[in-house]
């Protein structure tokens, strides 16, 4: 258990690593690099929502003897994860990362409050990912194992640290000191060692529908990256670098889910 706790931790410390470029960078991150970045992580979260989620939901099922109709819980639970997000989405009022960019560099606090929302908000599902995963483990499911949801929890660490970035750098842009941007930087990622340990703690009393949890994360996750990462990765001038980013980010966390996993 205390292996899983430390694990957990992995892609808080993603972001707080992020949220400490407001130390050493200006306060404007360069377009191209935003771009790669935003890139990048879609192509570790889609990797991960495959190799370490929806596989292993598929491989449940097919254990289960649902032969033929294996597919269905990881059906359901993508389209419940997306469908999940996307009232979160409608209910709770927040700034999309590329509205954000629009403004210009500089960003009314008003308006980096709400981005610091919006990601909060989209780490959830990375959180509970990663809880997930290792709820799977504990409960001695031979499709998962440690090492895997360990690449799962590396991969997220990798891509928090653009999403840590993101937010202390235009929160400092606003006129709020570099400290206090790297602060509420770092909170936003709080929200997945939580999210995390909720999702263990509940699985407890849910084994039964494991593939269905962990396909509700992959779906979460998805809706994430075609909601926010692939717009803001191919927003203003036409360029290829969004999709080489995403080319290196998945083939990354699919390296580290084969090799660890």
């Amino acid at each position: 258990m205390k292996e899983i706790m430390c694990a957990l931790l992995i892609p808080f410390l993603g972001t707080t690593l992020g949220s400490a470029c407001v130390f050493f960078m200006k306060k404007e991150m360069n377009l191209n690099v935003q771009k790669a970045l935003s890139g990048f992580a879609a192509g570790i979260m889609i990797a991960a929502s495959v190799w370490s989620l929806i596989i292993p939901a598929i491989d449940m099922s097919e254990e289960d003897n649902m032969g033929k109709l294996s597919f269905v819980p990881a059906a359901v639970g993508i389209m419940l994860g997306i469908f999940f997000l996307l009232i979160l989405d409608k209910i709770i009022p927040h700034l999309h990362v590329n509205e954000e960019k629009a403004e210009g560099p500089k960003v009314s606090l008003k308006k980096s409050t709400m981005l610091i929302l919006a990601v909060t908000l989209h780490n959830i599902p990375e959180g509970m990912a990663v809880g997930v995963t290792f709820a799977g483990v504990r409960s001695g499911e031979t499709t998962i194992t440690f090492m895997g949801a360990l690449a799962l929890a590396i991969g997220i660490a990798v891509q928090n640290f653009p999403e840590g970035a993101i937010i202390s750098m235009p929160v400092c842009a606003a006129g709020t000191g570099k400290l206090k941007a790297f602060i509420y930087g770092t909170l936003s990622g709080a929200v997945e060692p939580v999210g995390a340990l909720l999702t263990i703690w509940l699985s407890a009393y849910l084994v039964g529908i494991m593939p269905y949890l962990l396909a509700f994360a992959a779906g979460a996750m998805i809706y994430v990256v075609v909601e926010e990462l692939i717009p803001e990765s191919a927003e203003g001038e036409h360029s290829n670098i969004g999709t080489i980013g995403f080319a290196f980010g998945f083939v990354l966390m699919m390296i580290l889910d084969v090799a660890l996993g």
